[in-house]
């Protein structure tokens, strides 16, 4: 924890850890260079199966501070414990960061900077790079369209020529890293738990925007990130992004947002999927697995706020 900078608004910087303590200690090595003079940083370990605390511990030392959770509760419950703890120290700022990133020294000054000049913000995320390839863009922030129970990450692929070099809003802040303010906190409320991982980040600003906030990208915040660019993801992930991404309109759209994600999907991406990659069955199943979970669970809970 920063000792310095009294005068700047205190950041809260939650981590998750599951079995990923060399990827983690990676990521609060990058941490320890960053300019930022007040800050504090809370590691979540998400139930991890080896001796990752005891790692993580031994390196650190005093300067994270580490909560031990009893089981894995994804990404919406790890960051939620995380932010119920920082609260309790009336932080100015929550920063959710992705354990497998490495963030530039002036990251977060720059994302503080940017946040105190927007009266509206619900969350600003960086731009983020690929961690192999730093040329290449992994996200700018998303758009979300409920019609088609799809989103998108903004410039993910392209190689940056200068084309994001703008501060805009976006319709969510990439949930690899995002700075919130407490305040916004306080008006929206926590993560919503129901999605455990994937879609809990664009539900949350989503949320926002309902009540007046919105989520900016900021294009002087960088970082990378060590996502898979060419490995297939398996049939949990597509059965997990499917259930959440009609969860997501479900709780955030209305009836006929539900009726045509679901149409489209069954008569027109499903089929159109299935003929150019006949290969690939198993993600359509597994898909049509999500769907079914929405057959079976017809009254979705609605998050606390």
């Amino acid at each position: 924890m920063s000792a310095s900078g009294d005068q700047q608004p205190l950041v809260s910087i939650i981590i998750l850890n599951w079995n990923g303590s060399a990827d983690t200690a990676e990521c609060l090595r990058s941490l320890r260079a960053i300019d930022y003079p007040r800050y504090e940083i809370v590691l979540v370990d998400n139930a991890s199966q080896g001796d990752d605390v005891a790692q993580l511990r031994a390196e650190f030392g005093d300067s994270v501070r580490i909560i031990e959770n009893d089981r894995n509760s994804g990404f919406a419950g790890g960051c939620n414990i995380g932010i119920r703890d920082a609260i309790s120290r009336s932080p100015d700022y929550l920063l959710l960061l992705n354990n497998d990133t490495v963030v530039e020294p002036d990251f977060l000054s720059r994302m503080v900077e940017a946040a105190r000049q927007l009266p509206d913000l619900a969350a600003a995320c960086p731009k983020s790079y690929f961690y192999d390839e730093p040329e290449v863009l992994y996200s700018t922030g998303g758009t979300v369209n409920l019609w088609t129970a799809s989103s998108r990450q903004v410039g993910r692929g392209e190689r940056d020529r200068g084309q994001y070099e703008r501060l805009e809003r976006r319709n969510y802040a990439d949930g690899v890293c995002m700075l919130i303010p407490r305040s916004a906190i306080d008006r929206v409320g926590l993560l919503d738990e129901d999605y455990f991982a994937y879609w809990e980040e664009t539900d949350w600003c989503l949320r926002a925007r309902e009540r007046g906030l919105y989520s900016y990208y900021v294009p002087s915040a960088r970082i990378r990130h060590k996502a898979a660019r060419s490995s297939a993801p398996d049939s949990a992930f597509y059965y997990r992004f499917r259930r959440n991404a009609f969860l997501c309109v479900r709780k955030r759209g209305r009836f006929y947002h539900v009726t045509s994600a679901l149409l489209l999907y069954l008569f027109w991406y499903g089929p159109r999927y299935l003929l150019r990659h006949p290969s690939r069955v198993g993600r359509l199943v597994a898909e049509l697995r999500a769907l079914g979970w929405h057959l079976r669970n017809r009254t979705g809970r609605r998050p606390l706020v």
